[in-house]
């Protein structure tokens, strides 16, 4: 090559040339939040390719929770790409032992081993086949507002937008769905009283009107709605389900793929409850960015498959497996959990602050650093007053996204590591945009 060439810095290209590009090149499928171009990221901070230095309190939707470019999980992928990337089923490496191990030590008690998987979506369908091979039975339960991912399998699982559905059925066999304990609109009940859905209420009415209970191989369940709201349920909710499966002799599949990993205060959503699933599933924090996921289940459930009967290319993949090392490492290392816990609770002390100067704001709810902020106006729910917040505050300088099947919701999921100074901007710009909005 010639050495003057080599040389030469590539030619700056403006952010509308490669939108531009990518209208052109890239299937219209997909959604963005924003139509930033990202040349870079550093912990919180997304810098652009024309100058700009956006906070992102999107965290790449519950992603990045140790933020972007964290020295650990770079260190951990780089060494490790220049030893070894891909074996496949073709032989045993150290890397997927020990991120298995890693795993297992930081999920509740009892959940003893693992299988690697590159997205959620996927945790998800291996979970499916796996509690119907364990059960022989054919039959699933998942819950209105729930989103699982966009596979067959996950899809049919999913009821949080009717636009992932459309002309693409049919769906999977054998699912069906009872309402999330969504209080707000949901119940009639008062604070003191119980809620009859975290009761079980519908899925019992499920069994004596649909399903026999004695066909169920798993009821599937978010231990905190994503997409749907991010929803908290009674605390009644997660043990009642574990008393239903325990009864029946289903399984309890807990979605864990948002939620996991220090999200919520706790390592997991259900370590809040006490409640251990059979299935755990988990996925986006888990490489802080690399594709990996995985399910994790009882030691006995696993031996239900017959070898063979289900793999993966890339899951486990070595420099996949290495960053999820780094991360659970880094997380117990730095107590990250307490720190989520920490924050989570001064964000929420500051949201409800505003209640009074915003009416329309209905409900502020969450656990950890994944938080829920709900607008209504006029009693209905107010999805295009939110679409202007979220975008008013990316001018301002903050990415937010957002949630719930009204699409009412702005959804707060910084970094964990996101530092107190960063945290008061961006709550700052929030609250000058729906200041600006209203």
């Amino acid at each position: 090559m010639n050495q003057a060439v080599a040389s030469e810095k590539p030619t700056a290209i403006d952010a509308s040339t490669w939108r531009k590009r990518y209208a052109d090149i890239i299937a219209p499928v997909y959604y963005q939040y924003s139509d930033l171009v990202v040349d870079h990221a550093q912990g919180t901070h997304l810098y652009t390719v024309d100058s700009r230095d956006v906070l992102d309190f999107g965290s790449g939707i519950a992603v990045t929770n140790l933020g972007h470019g964290h020295p650990a999980v770079v260190a951990a992928a780089h060494a490790q790409l220049d030893r070894l990337w891909h074996t496949s089923v073709t032989s045993l490496h150290p890397r997927l032992i020990e991120a298995a191990e890693r795993l297992v030590n930081v999920t509740p008690k009892g959940l003893d081993q693992a299988f690697f998987t590159n997205s959620g979506a996927e945790a998800v369908e291996s979970a499916l086949k796996l509690a119907r091979r364990a059960t022989g039975r054919s039959e699933i339960i998942a819950f209105y507002g729930a989103f699982h991912g966009r596979t067959y399998g996950a899809l049919t699982l999913t009821a949080s937008n009717p636009r992932y559905h459309r002309n693409i059925g049919p769906f999977l066999p054998g699912v069906h769905h009872v309402r999330y304990p969504y209080c707000l609109h949901t119940c009639a009940h008062t604070s003191d009283e119980p809620c009859p859905i975290a009761e079980g209420e519908d899925i019992e009415r499920l069994f004596k009107t649909v399903v026999p209970a004695d066909s169920v191989a798993a009821i599937m369940v978010e231990p905190i709605l994503g997409e749907g709201g991010y929803v908290v349920p009674p605390a009644r909710f997660m043990p009642r389900l574990r008393e239903i499966c325990d009864e029946h002799g289903i399984l309890l599949v807990a979605d864990e793929v948002q939620s996991g990993l220090a999200r919520t205060g706790k390592m997991f959503a259900v370590d809040h409850v006490g409640v251990l699933p059979d299935i755990m599933c988990v996925a986006k924090a888990l490489g802080n960015g690399m594709p990996v996921a995985a399910i994790v289940a009882k030691r006995e459930l696993m031996a239900r498959w017959e070898r063979g009967e289900h793999g993966t290319t890339y899951g486990g993949n070595a420099v996949a497996c290495s960053a999820a090392i780094a991360v659970i490492d880094t997380i117990v290392r730095d107590n990250l959990c307490e720190r989520s816990a920490r924050l989570g609770k001064r964000v929420m002390e500051q949201l409800a602050s505003w209640r009074p100067l915003f009416p329309e704001i209905i409900d502020i709810r969450g656990r950890g650093l994944m938080i829920g902020i709900e607008f209504m106006r006029d009693g209905k729910p107010a999805g295009e007053l939110v679409d202007a917040i979220q975008k008013r505050a990316l001018e301002l300088g903050v990415l937010l996204l957002t949630c719930g099947v009204e699409h009412n919701v702005v959804r707060l999921i910084p970094p964990i590591t996101t530092s107190e100074t960063d945290l008061e901007r961006g709550l700052d710009m929030l609250q000058t945009a729906i200041k600006e909005t209203r």
